[in-house]
């Protein structure tokens, strides 16, 4: 019998949490929005040390959890969630990584995962709790939506063509 399931990180998982970030952010880079995304929102190298960090304040119980998804015991997904201060004082989750690989999908993981990045953000008495999905990532919007996740906010964008290098004068 097969065994999906997800826990706790713990400082062990960091390289195989870098391993799994690169890969979701080959894949989403290549989406549509998935270059600026990369150049803004998406972890940037070095990543271990965020990962690091991420891990140092979930295994002490502070501002982040992390969590690993598995088949068999098998490393196959993470998320990681974090709390955030707002202006009133209260504090909203935020989903930073959320990401199995393609072969472990429509079995069960990514739900295990987004459980317990949940029952974090809950256990924090986060107000709510905030997710991003790429434009067109059906696939993620309605993994979201599940969950309850409905869209508060839409960003717009507009690409400008390159700006050419001014050629020097002759001189």
């Amino acid at each position: 019998m097969i065994v999906f399931a997800a826990r706790a990180a713990t400082p062990h998982d960091a390289g195989t949490i870098e391993l799994l970030a690169r890969e979701a952010i080959e894949e989403l880079s290549a989406g549509r929005g998935g270059a600026v995304w990369r150049r803004r929102e998406a972890r940037q190298e070095p990543i271990g040390p965020g990962i690091a960090a991420a891990l140092a304040a979930s295994a002490s119980g502070g501002d982040h959890h992390v969590t690993m998804g598995t088949v068999d015991d098998t490393p196959v997904g993470y998320g990681i969630v974090h709390r955030e201060a707002l202006a009133d004082g209260a504090s909203i989750a935020r989903i930073d990584d959320l990401y199995v690989e393609p072969e472990a999908r429509d079995v069960g993981v990514g739900e295990a995962i987004m459980d317990l990045l949940l029952a974090a953000a809950e256990a924090w008495g986060c107000i709510g709790v905030d997710a991003m999905a790429l434009p067109g990532d059906r696939h993620t919007k309605n993994f979201f939506e599940r969950y309850g996740l409905t869209a508060r906010a839409i960003t717009v964008h507009r690409t400008f063509a390159p700006t050419p290098t001014p050629t020097p004068a002759p001189g």
